[in-house]
């Protein structure tokens, strides 16, 4: 990953397109956004997306900053609207097979790989991820303040929610649909009683109490 060229600075108050327009200044366009969702849940799967805007989206923000009916209201949008998205979803077991970083950096590198049209420029969310073919950045905090990004992380999180709430159906028993695999009391409690299933991550330090729990009784 680079660093932003000489010219294409963003001012603090550039607003959440403002990486978009300072790139597009020197032609490093199209720009797309990649984020992940599910990253710290113990169960479901790590779900990563990428985005390619070339016009403002209403309402779009972090997915964490919005309400549910408001993300999907959002995700909508994105779908009409953008150039091009793609996303990834890898299950727990490749989680629990690769590790969890390298398994982030493998979706985030998978989402970008689908996208039918190929970016000049890469937004990441945090961290960088290396191996893309073209230059890119990683942004502190890049879901609230990159628009690509934003609309990654809407993306990801809506779909990762609609497939735990497909997991309730089937494992009704952890209440996927409420905590969304994420690690709560709740969740806990259900772990203690009813063991991991496979859709929990065996890496996490709680399912494997559980795990230990069960194979003693």
């Amino acid at each position: 990953m680079t660093q932003l060229q000489r010219g294409a600075t963003v001012r603090r108050d550039a607003g959440l397109y403002g990486y978009e327009r300072a790139l597009a200044r020197r032609d490093l366009y199209p720009v797309a956004g990649v984020d992940e969702a599910g990253r710290g849940a113990c169960a479901g799967p790590l779900v990563a997306a990428a985005v390619i805007l070339d016009r403002p989206i209403d309402g779009l923000a972090d997915s964490k900053l919005l309400t549910p009916r408001r993300r999907e209201a959002c995700y909508d949008r994105i779908l009409r609207r953008a150039v091009d998205v793609s996303v990834v979803v890898l299950s727990p077991a490749d989680c629990d097979r690769i590790g969890l970083h390298r398994a982030n950096v493998e979706a985030l590198r998978r989402a970008l790989a689908r996208l039918r049209v190929r970016p000049g420029y890469v937004l990441t969310d945090g961290f960088p991820v290396d191996g893309l073919g073209v230059p890119g950045l990683a942004v502190w905090k890049g879901d609230r303040v990159a628009a690509s990004i934003a609309a990654a992380s809407v993306v990801a999180k809506v779909t990762r929610d609609r497939l735990m709430v497909d997991l309730h159906e089937r494992f009704p028993q952890y209440d996927f649909a409420t905590h969304k695999g994420y690690c709560t009391p709740t969740h806990d409690a259900a772990l203690r009683q009813h063991g991991p299933c496979v859709e929990h991550r065996h890496t996490y330090v709680n399912v494997r109490a559980a795990l230990a729990a069960q194979a003693s009784a």
